[in-house]
């Protein structure tokens, strides 16, 4: 149901939603099912015009059934979301698949800076794009993240991902995300990091493959097409 209201903008934002809809639909079943089962017994076993309120101190075998079944049942459903939640986890957080571009994610007070590789499509290059608070990527390519901070404890936050990740001083930290839908959208820090923390915004930019191919070669330094060195005359 999350994704009525927040978009699903990567590979895998579709198997969060689904672990977070699985949780949603067992705590909503137990809580309407406890609920209902307490209201029918306040009324079953009320106080009646020559009828006494009766006391269970659930004592008895069949009266202990009805919390031993329902605990069974509940643990046979948290079985079902540990084998999801690890799942989700393994597929996100422990795989890496193999990265068609590599960009850099710097926190500080309070901004986000990005490094992205130009037109050869490696970073730490002559020719990498530095920008302030601008994620740039492309429809369709698996990215790897390198998140640093350079002060405090971020978190670097990109809802439509379902992507959150902290960011830790004197750490590199390397993850993964794949774009699947075009537009601008929201980065965030959510991790209280000073009195600026609220204002610690940025927007990513998902782009097809001619748009951001336009940005790159808007954005890459320029470059000398060659290079001339003056030729000295030689005296006889």
């Amino acid at each position: 149901m999350l994704e009525w209201y927040l978009p699903q903008a990567s590979t895998y934002a579709s198997e969060i939603d689904n672990l977070v809809n699985l949780i949603g639909a067992f705590v909503a079943f137990w809580f309407v099912l406890s609920f209902g089962t307490f209201i029918w017994l306040i009324f079953r076993f009320r106080a009646r015009p020559g009828t006494e309120a009766e006391y269970i101190t659930g004592e008895l075998k069949h009266q202990k059934r009805w919390i031993t079944i329902p605990h069974l049942l509940v643990l046979v459903c948290d079985v079902f979301i540990i084998v999801g939640a690890v799942s989700v986890w393994y597929n996100i957080k422990q795989y890496l698949p193999p990265a068609e571009q590599t960009v850099r994610v710097v926190g500080q007070q309070w901004t986000w800076t990005f490094q992205h590789p130009g037109a050869d499509g490696q970073l730490d290059t002559a020719d990498d794009i530095a920008t302030v608070n601008e994620l740039h990527v492309q429809k369709g390519v698996t990215y790897h993240y390198q998140l640093q901070s350079v002060d405090v404890l971020h978190d670097f936050s990109v809802p439509v991902f379902r992507l959150k990740q902290d960011a830790i001083p004197g750490r590199t930290i390397t993850g993964w995300f794949e774009p699947t839908l075009e537009g601008e959208y929201d980065v965030q820090c959510a991790e209280i990091c000073g009195i600026g923390h609220g204002l610690m915004g940025a927007r990513i930019f998902i782009e097809n493959e001619a748009q951001h191919a336009a940005w790159v070669a808007g954005e890459s330094p320029v470059r000398l097409a060659a290079v001339t060195t003056p030729t000295r005359a030689i005296q006889e």
